[in-house]
């Protein structure tokens, strides 16, 4: 069971030989991310004593078990376990939020098995499109579908973080559809967005709604784009991430609207074989 008081020492972070790029981490916290409870995603923080280039929000990385399971090999955890990185203090921390997949390879492993002091190996950060800075001035739209918020939600902490200027000049959007509301993910850490003038997060719970439920309850379609996003005209940068036919829904909505192509940044996951 993990205890969020406990603590364990990080291990001296080394290259695994053979595995050119992958640094050994230690975990050292984890709770779940919704109401659902275990087998739900679930938030990792791990700690490295070796500081590694900075992870910019928005990117992944994959990871990997250090030691064998059931006699097996260890793998890297398959791309659609999205991960959000952050620095913190001296040392680094990274927070990564994983979904369980019944049919997974390690993802069960992680949200209903790892341990305090369970050593991971990390490799990253991979891409450099989707990521967002407080230095990029103008409103900030982020559109999410179910894990997809995890990125997402990692530029709203950099957001958070930064100084109240750059805040000022990056008012920010969220439109984040789930299933329903116990399958929303930092359903606590929203709260505390709601004290943020500068902060609009708006629902869309598409297959059930809790009892007095006055938002969205469908999907996301041109005519909700049109009544939340900034305006075309303000230029906002603009982040997607969910499964695949959301992802490609929303962003040839968003074109077919005026919205500037080149401004429409996307991530998508799907299933991961045939």
């Amino acid at each position: 069971m993990w205890d969020e008081g406990q603590t364990a020492r990080a291990v001296s972070s080394t290259t695994v030989m053979g595995r050119r790029g992958w640094t050994r981490c230690q975990a050292i916290r984890a709770r779940s991310s919704t109401r659902r409870g275990v087998g739900r995603p679930t938030r990792v923080t791990l700690m490295s004593s070796r500081r590694r280039d900075r992870h910019e929000r928005g990117l992944r990385g994959p990871l990997a078990l250090a030691n064998p399971l059931s006699g097996r090999p260890a793998r890297p955890a398959r791309p659609a376990n999205k991960a959000d990185f952050f620095t913190e203090a001296v040392q680094e921390m990274l927070s990564i939020t994983i979904e369980r997949l019944d049919d997974g390879e390690v993802s069960p492993y992680l949200t209903d098995a790892l341990g305090i002091g369970d050593k991971l190996e990390l490799r990253g950060p991979i891409g450099g499109y989707f990521v967002w800075d407080p230095t990029l001035v103008g409103p900030l739209f982020l559109v999410a579908g179910g894990s997809g918020i995890v990125p997402l939600m990692a530029m709203l902490r950099t957001r958070a973080a930064a100084s109240p200027v750059s805040r000022a000049a990056a008012p920010a959007t969220l439109l984040y559809s789930s299933r329903g509301w116990e399958d929303v993910i930092y359903r606590e850490e929203f709260a505390g967005l709601a004290s943020d003038p500068g902060v609009r997060v708006i629902h869309t719970l598409t297959r059930s709604q809790p009892p007095g439920w006055t938002g969205f309850s469908r999907r996301i379609d041109a005519d909700m784009l049109t009544e939340v996003a900034p305006a075309a005209s303000t230029h906002p940068h603009i982040y997607v991430c969910g499964p695949t036919p959301l992802v490609e829904s929303v962003a040839q909505t968003l074109v077919e609207l005026g919205y500037e192509p080149g401004r429409v940044k996307t991530e998508r996951f799907g299933p991961t074989g045939p």
